[in-house]
């Protein structure tokens, strides 16, 4: 196997020299540090990673090579990748294409061979940075300049490039799923895909739910002639407060009865929606071993996280509650309206990968239909 250089070039001038891996090209976008330890392929076709660039802090990527099944969108989405070891022999019953060539398929480019453990602690220190990684005839000089070109992810709508273009149903249920569907849906659940996840629709499905899917432009309008028994917020990338035009329909969607929930940028958009505000953290939260709390139980989860923006607490209204709070930082995690039938979190309750602690937030929207 031919072995061909690579670097990636912050747009402050830091560099780090490694090996190609995935398609040999140039890409840009903001670098991330993901701490989860498994989970490759649903971390880089998970939307909400459109336009990053994402740091793997496990040492080896690649090792139970890829499958149709651990997809979370029909296509990967994250600009690229940053690993320490590739393995180039997977070693799993599921697998069905190694690593290293499913990158290629998905137009993915990467560099390995690096420091991770230095870039982590660069990121930490600095906050999440743009960055370039060139790998077709790399120039460092060249990267550094097209890092600091790139455009900052502060003040970018992502959600159009990747929300679907057209309503469709869903119907597919969990792998995992120990117990049978029922054929005859219980309720009725329309998500807005501002970069929705396949397990968030996964776990609607498992808890016998018609789901419907629309696009993120949709008008609250036409997703109230649907007649839902609720509406879900999805997940996405970019910036919440470059949504303009969908903060105004979630504004619509509020005076309405029907049960709102907001997951991760569906959470921020609704909170914007109530006029509070949102900042960018320093360097996000990826990552699958978060814990947050309860603060009405007191209970402790283990979440999988992956923000890099987050509300701002005392610009909330005073008719919503802080439901849950991390303990790495004390951010605001969830929040709940004192009287209507609305709540969000900021975390993954579905997970993909991670532990399966905050999945009762699905259980406790769906008691809000009844």
């Amino acid at each position: 196997m031919s072995v061909f250089p690579a670097v990636l070039a912050f747009a402050d001038g830091t560099q780090f020299w490694g090996k190609a891996v995935g398609l040999r090209g140039e890409i840009t976008g903001e670098v991330v540090f993901n701490t989860a330890m498994t989970g490759y392929q649903e971390i880089l076709t998970d939307p909400s990673y459109a336009g990053q660039i994402v740091t793997f802090t496990s040492p080896h990527i690649g090792n139970t090579g890829t499958n149709h099944a651990d997809r979370e969108s029909h296509r990967a989405w994250s600009a690229g990748l940053i690993v320490r070891e590739p393995p180039t022999l997977p070693s799993n019953f599921r697998s069905e294409q190694s690593f290293s060539d499913w990158l290629i398929t998905e137009n993915l480019v990467g560099i390995s061979g690096v420091d991770t453990r230095k870039i982590t602690h660069y990121l930490r220190e600095q906050g999440s940075q743009m960055a370039c990684i060139s790998s077709l005839n790399p120039n460092s000089e060249r990267a550094i300049q097209l890092a600091k070109q790139a455009l900052p992810m502060y003040g970018r709508n992502l959600t159009e490039e990747v929300s679907t273009q057209q309503v469709y149903e869903w119907h597919e249920p969990s792998v995992a799923l120990s117990k049978q569907v029922s054929i005859h849906p219980t309720s009725h659940i329309v998500v807005y895909d501002f970069g929705v996840k396949y397990s968030i629709l996964r776990q609607l499905v498992d808890r016998s739910c018609r789901v419907t899917v629309v696009p993120a432009s949709t008008p609250a309008k036409q997703v109230i002639s649907m007649a839902p028994d609720g509406i879900v917020l999805s997940n996405g990338p970019g910036d919440p407060y470059a949504c303009d035009n969908i903060i105004a329909e979630i504004r619509e969607l509020i005076l309405s009865p029907i049960p709102l929930l907001g997951i991760c940028l569906g959470h921020q958009l609704l909170a914007l929606a109530l006029n509070a505000q949102t900042y960018k953290m320093k360097s996000g939260h990826h990552g699958a071993n978060h814990p947050v709390k309860n603060l009405s139980t007191g209970r402790v989860q283990v979440t999988s996280q992956n923000h890099n923006f987050a509300v701002l607490e005392n610009t909330l209204p005073v008719d919503f509650d802080v439901t849950h709070r991390s303990l790495f930082d004390g951010t605001i995690q969830g929040l709940r309206h004192r009287k209507k039938p609305i709540m969000s979190v900021q975390g993954h309750p579905e997970a993909s990968p991670g532990p399966l602690d905050a999945s009762t937030i699905f259980d406790d929207f769906l008691a809000l239909l009844s």
